[in-house]
């Protein structure tokens, strides 16, 4: 019989298993701590990620590598850790291109409910939009380098009958990825493959033909939690008089629309909210100038031309608190899919090598007044100073107005994970 010893963590006692480890001895005392690489079975333990990292006997340290021993002494959620924690995942997020509306994994990603559980509305880091190659060349699968983050769970988890790995660690440092034994993938049978597909805690393993998405609500992360106000502790504005009405913009750049229709599908809330707000510059009153200085501005998009850049810095002029709301605005979403090619290839697949009605008429429109395309599509952040992040694509509506509400008059609120989505 193991023998038993005595731990703290953050601050409590605790009793274990000598030798056990410290992630299973934290869950069975309801302590949760984050991790994308770690699996009971596996020993030793991956310690890849390093999302999991607490501070044991005064060092930092992943917590999936540690055996529990007489007087260990863990934190795990002090703020410094819970900012580390969320810095690492959102490198996750700016090194690959993570574009959750495109992804099949979406819902049932691992690396996404960090970024919910972590409340991750935007990235303090640049994305780096790399032009990674994608891999149809495996058998039953297809490998997608854009969204591996190099955890090594199919490289550990991943072998044929005769104990032959399908995947493997290739190059070394910034290069390294993971590359496929294109014959040791053949002999997978359909269900190994698609077990691989659910190992990958993103959506860099596909398999042809599996369909892995279902319907929200019905996903693996929807409901599991709530999702509390991540916003930052910024000055808001105070609740108004009776009388006093706030006043909000709002605008679509480079965008599909899809944001300014999700505000309006609280359906009838909405004529509450009027009774609140008046919007003044704003696609949904069609006013194209700005009449009034206006507490808050909503805005849908990136900037992908000189025009949608010119707006944007109106917008930061005559608004209070300034809220990039959706993918588009917060990072480039959908349209910063070009970001990873460049301008000129763009625009020669655009309109020098497409079908047109009109032939011989293959030109590259250009007229003064046309705005300039810029070299890539830019975050908001990257132009202005942006106050808030609401992400989603698009933002669910309750989430948008909870927000608003908010930020306006201080409403306490909490997001239900349905309602808090990056897809």
């Amino acid at each position: 019989m193991a023998s038993m010893v005595n731990l703290t963590i953050d601050g409590k006692n605790f009793q274990a298993e000598e030798g056990k480890n410290l992630m299973l001895v934290a869950k069975e005392n309801g302590i949760f701590i984050p991790s994308l690489c770690y699996y009971e079975h596996i020993e030793p333990p991956l310690g890849s990620c390093r999302v999991c990292t607490c501070k044991i006997n005064g060092k930092y340290g992943p917590a999936c590598t540690e055996k529990v021993s007489e007087g260990l002494k863990v934190e795990v959620n002090n703020e410094e850790l819970k900012d580390t924690r969320k810095a690492l995942v959102e490198m996750m997020f700016a090194e690959g291109n993570h574009i959750c509306p495109a992804c099949e994994k979406s819902g049932n990603c691992d690396l996404q409910h960090m970024g919910y559980e972590l409340g991750v509305s935007s990235t303090r880091f640049p994305h780096l939009f790399k032009d990674r190659i994608i891999d149809y060349k495996p058998n039953r699968m297809v490998m997608e380098h854009n969204r591996c983050i190099k955890c090594l769970r199919c490289v550990v988890e991943v072998v044929t009958n005769d104990g032959k790995k399908v995947f493997n660690y290739l190059n070394r440092g910034n290069e390294t990825y993971v590359g496929v034994d294109y014959e040791q993938e053949a002999k997978l049978t359909e269900e190994e493959a698609i077990n691989a597909m659910k190992i990958c805690p993103t959506g860099a393993i596909i398999v042809r033909g599996a369909n892995m998405a279902e319907p929200f609500g019905d996903r693996k992360f929807d409901m599991e939690s709530v999702q509390k106000n991540y916003n930052e502790k910024k000055p808001k504005l105070n609740r108004p008089t009776a009388m006093e009405k706030k006043i909000v913009a709002t605008v679509s750049l480079a965008g599909c629309f899809g944001c300014h229709m999700s505000m309006l599908d609280i359906d009838t809330e909405l004529l509450d909210l009027i009774e609140l707000i008046s919007f003044d510059k704003s696609p949904l009153t069609d006013i194209k100038t700005f009449t009034n200085r206006c507490h808050i501005g909503l805005v849908e998009g990136g900037c992908c031309n000189s025009e949608n850049v010119e707006t944007l810095r109106k917008f930061r002029e005559h608004c209070d608190i300034l809220v990039a709301l959706g993918e588009c605005s917060i990072w480039g979403g959908l349209p910063s899919m070009r970001n990873s090619i460049p301008l000129s290839e763009c625009l020669e697949e655009a309109y020098l090598n497409s079908v047109t009605n009109e032939p011989g008429n293959n030109i590259i429109p250009y007229h003064e007044d046309l705005p300039k395309i810029l070299d890539r599509v830019y975050a908001c952040n990257e132009i202005v100073k942006i106050d808030y992040y609401i992400p989603g694509c698009p933002p669910d509506a309750n989430h948008i107005w909870k927000a608003v509400k908010n930020l306006l008059w201080g409403e306490e609120y909490s997001i239900l994970y349905s309602e808090f989505k990056y897809d």
